[in-house]
């Protein structure tokens, strides 16, 4: 079960990428830095694939992936986010979180191949207060990446606390931890049918009225 979830995530994000990057160019910044996003976790799960597959040990990778969400998904609400203090809070979160992780990675490198809690919690619990800034400001302005937005504040509300509590009860129970994963790929499968619904109804739709 669980590798189905896995491989039918995997293949939602390749085809989300493969979507997305076909109208690149005909689109504003935030869509085209959302299709880096795609690309560069696409790269993250391949890469975190073959080292599980190969070498067993692929747990330094995630540190790849929880920053590398965090940095372009920042941008990607900069692009979409007009009011000033909301942009000040995010340009004051991105530097303090990267500040402070770099700190941390140089002061303990050894947590460079564990599970980093602090790094979990920090950077999507940042990203889930700016998608809250973004539906907030969708109530009196036109609805942009709506669907996006909604999976992003879904799966990372819900992949945060399955890391942590999940992470606390490994040593207590794998049947627990277990679940927990199952869990989490189940989330990360219906953040990639968010994603595809975006490009149908906003994307898919305004390509074919151009066509006709």
């Amino acid at each position: 079960m669980k590798q189905f979830l896995a491989y039918f995530g995997y293949l939602l994000l390749l085809l989300n990428f493969i979507l997305y990057v076909s109208a690149y160019f005909k689109n504003n910044k935030a869509y085209k830095i959302f299709t880096i996003y795609l690309f560069v976790m696409m790269c993250v799960q391949l890469s975190s694939h073959l080292c599980m597959r190969f070498y067993s040990n692929n747990l330094y990778l995630s540190h790849f992936y929880f920053i590398g969400q965090f940095i372009i998904l920042s941008l990607f609400y900069l692009k979409l986010i007009k009011e000033n203090f909301q942009r000040r809070v995010i340009a004051i979160g991105f530097v303090l979180v990267l500040s402070t992780l770099s700190i941390q990675y140089v002061i303990r490198p050894e947590l460079f191949f564990k599970f980093n809690l602090y790094e979990i919690f920090i950077t999507s619990f940042l990203l889930i207060i700016y998608a809250t800034f973004h539906f907030y400001n969708m109530l009196d302005e036109k609805k942009v990446f709506y669907f996006i937005n909604m999976g992003i504040l879904m799966y990372l509300f819900g992949s945060t606390i399955l890391f942590l509590v999940g992470n606390l009860t490994a040593k207590f129970s794998l049947k627990f931890s277990f679940v927990t994963w199952i869990l989490n790929t189940f989330l990360y499968a219906i953040y990639q049918l968010f994603i595809l619904y975006e490009w149908i109804v906003n994307y898919y739709r305004k390509k074919q009225v151009l066509e006709n």
